[in-house]
């Protein structure tokens, strides 16, 4: 079944989620900030550090941001029907990073460095690519003259999935913030899910949709990482 090509706005679904998403927040707050993080350090056999208020406020904010960026992406961008699997296969995603990273970050006692503001850097320019190619697409699509074409225009001209490169980079920046070498599993399996998954099976559905215009736009445009792939 190509999901791609279902259109609707599932409200009820995206309000499930973006219910659940919130309970995750609650929950690396719970974690973070409350003694939620005693808890689970005696559980997992961890030390909960206390002078790292200051990588775990960050690793918050960078929550309300992916959280607030996601529910517009779902409930203004996102054109497509979604499927009840992913009522629970995307808050189980984003539990990964609303509750993984902290639970990664527990143990971490250190001030914030020049690593961190890399981490921040990434994680603010991924955010910034994302949403933007969105938006573009979004924009141009809208337009009467653009109905029944490809888009190939704005950062998509860098990346046939840049919006999915913003992805990579702002969990990668996520997971450095951790300074826990075990987060960067997490953009690694990501990137695997982005080449081996998720990439095929929209651009089989675009070659579908657009025929020669998407192999011509494939033959002129690295696929997935600006200049390199």
């Amino acid at each position: 079944m190509d999901i791609y090509a279902q259109k609707g706005k599932s409200i009820p679904r995206k309000t499930i989620v973006i219910i659940l998403e919130l309970l995750l927040i609650w929950l690396s707050c719970w974690i973070m900030f409350q003694r939620g993080g005693d808890v689970i350090a005696g559980w997992l056999g961890i030390a909960n550090s206390s002078g790292a208020t200051a990588r775990r406020t960050i690793l918050f904010i960078f929550s309300i941001i992916v959280f607030l960026r996601m529910s517009f992406m779902m409930l203004v961008l996102l054109k497509r029907r979604m499927p009840w699997a992913e009522v629970i296969s995307v808050p189980v995603a984003f539990a990964v990073y609303y509750v993984g990273f902290p639970l990664l970050a527990l143990p971490v006692d250190r001030p914030i460095d020049g690593v961190d503001y890399l981490g921040i850097f990434i994680f603010a320019a991924g955010s910034f690519i994302n949403t933007c190619s969105e938006l573009q697409r979004h924009f141009w699509k809208k337009a009467p003259a653009h109905k029944g074409r490809l888009y190939t225009e704005g950062l998509f001209r860098y990346s046939m999935h840049i919006n999915y490169f913003g992805d990579l980079l702002w969990v990668s920046g996520y997971a450095i913030l951790t300074r826990n070498w075990y987060a960067a599993l997490i953009p690694a399996l990501l990137a695997v899910l982005f080449i081996f998954f998720n990439i095929p099976l929209l651009d089989a559905h675009l070659r579908s949709k657009y025929k020669a215009d998407f192999d011509a736009y494939a033959g002129r445009t690295r696929k997935f990482i600006p200049f390199i792939y």
